[in-house]
């Protein structure tokens, strides 16, 4: 696991906005409230990635397992969640939906720590050289998706992926080869830039190669019909689309997360689940190895043991 701790203040920021523009799922956390004493401060930031990498800081070796675990499961699930982390009398009214993870360290601190998933934006690419992809394109990068221009010629396959957007913008210039081409890289989305008429030779083109199951994610013609419409409003009728479907969850892939599979233990002082490796200050007790959040409960419990 990756930890960069040196980062912090806007520099957590700046690094989010290099992960988001790459398309990499994150969770930014942000401490809004804390009790001292407490390693973290507000307005602390942390980054998480689908990795497990650890960008910034929101507080000391008791906070900081309950962050990833926590991270995790906002990943997953895709939703914002506020942490409080503390005594459960130190706590107060809690927002409703607040998550109240007890941690009883030796410092008494307490923290609120707000996780919000950045999912990444919807893989753009855009086929064709016409005035009408120059726009869309233009529009698209408005909204910080992630878009790519591509001449019919330069296009290929492996350009895609599962999670990928497409439009076929090149008007009649090799049109099917190169649906036929998107398609075999199974897209969330290919749409064409055609005439209704042209869409049914197109589809009958392909359905000579393609099932109805793989010519689901086919749209001809691309976009909302808005009639007679110029470049720029075609442009802006496919864009449409595109955000209402991408709105409804149809370009949300689910976050693949590529972590180790750790072990987790329960210290038996504090009560707080703990990851079960070396650097939780294991302590072996006849045929039990126990683990702490801190060396402060691991004394404590080998107090309680004679050992």
């Amino acid at each position: 696991m990756n930890l960069d701790r040196a980062v912090e203040g806007w520099g957590v920021l700046e690094r989010a906005v290099d992960l988001a523009r790459r398309g990499t799922p994150f969770v930014l956390a942000t401490v809004v409230w804390r009790e001292g004493p407490s390693s973290g401060q507000h307005g602390s930031r942390a980054i998480f990635t689908a990795t497990g990498e650890i960008h910034g800081w929101i507080g000391g070796a008791c906070a900081e397992p309950v962050f990833k675990r926590e991270a995790v499961k906002t990943l997953e699930a895709g939703l914002p969640r506020l942490l409080a982390l503390g005594a459960s009398d130190r706590f107060g009214d809690l927002p409703d939906g607040t998550m109240a993870v007890e941690m009883s360290c030796q410092s008494e601190g307490a923290l609120q720590i707000y996780l919000e998933p950045v999912i990444s934006m919807p893989h753009l690419v855009i086929i064709g050289d016409s005035p009408m992809a120059q726009t869309l394109c233009e529009q698209a990068s408005q909204l910080d998706w992630n878009v790519e221009l591509v001449g019919g010629p330069d296009f290929s396959e492996g350009l895609l992926s599962s999670h990928s957007v497409v439009v076929v913008a090149t008007q009649g210039h090799g049109d099917e080869d190169i649906v036929v081409a998107a398609l075999k890289a199974s897209p969330a989305y290919v749409g064409v830039v055609a005439s209704a008429k042209r869409g049914e030779v197109i589809r009958s083109f392909l359905a000579q190669s393609f099932d109805e199951t793989e010519l689901d994610a086919l749209r001809v013609p691309a976009g909302l019909d808005l009639g007679s419409t110029t470049h720029k409003e075609m442009a802006v009728a496919i864009l449409a689309d595109l955000v209402q479907r991408r709105a409804a969850g149809e370009f949300t892939a689910a976050i693949q997360m590529d972590l180790p599979q750790v072990e987790t233990a329960i210290d038996p002082i504090c009560g707080m689940t703990v990851d079960a490796v070396d650097t939780s200050h294991p302590l072996d007790v006849g045929d039990m190895t126990y683990y702490f959040c801190c060396p402060g409960c691991r004394a404590a419990f080998g107090s309680q043991q004679g050992v």
